[in-house]
């Protein structure tokens, strides 16, 4: 009797901007709350990593019944890009990497760090929408929408 056949792992997308400590990381936040895990992980890194998410952005999640204040922002590097499905670029330009095999989009989207929290939430939440456009898009089995 042969073994069994591995099951398929996850999709995995990558959302990528400078510093790793806003866009990104809001990404990465609700797609993880927002599609199936044994569908699709996201993984948020930045081409020059902060030492932490921006405060406003923690604040802003925070309203969204997400916490990140235990991330710790991370270099978009080519081990954890390898195997990706998506890379979505949110602001690096030329600085984001092309990976091989994967998709890529680049969501235009204002960088929060250094903004006021009423100026952040309007980003936050075309972020939501973008995230859980792309979800059913993909067929990732999207879930209800975390209110703002």
């Amino acid at each position: 009797m042969s073994p069994e056949p591995a099951p398929p792992q996850p999709a995995k997308v990558i959302f990528a901007c400078v510093h790793g400590a806003g866009r990104s990381q809001m990404a990465a936040a609700f797609f993880n709350a927002l599609a199936d895990p044994e569908l699709a992980r996201a993984f948020a890194a930045g081409t020059r990593p902060a030492e932490r998410i921006h405060p406003v952005v923690v604040a802003a999640m925070n309203e969204s019944g997400i916490d990140l204040a235990h991330i710790r922002p991370r270099l978009l590097a080519a081990e954890l890009v390898e195997g990706a499905a998506l890379l979505v670029t949110m602001g690096c330009g030329e600085e984001c990497p092309v990976v091989p095999g994967a998709r890529r989009e680049d969501w235009p989207l204002e960088d929060p760090g250094g903004r006021e929290l009423r100026d952040v939430r309007p980003v936050r939440d075309e972020i939501r929408r973008r995230v859980s456009e792309l979800i059913q898009r993909a067929g990732w089995g999207n879930r209800a929408l975390v209110a703002p």
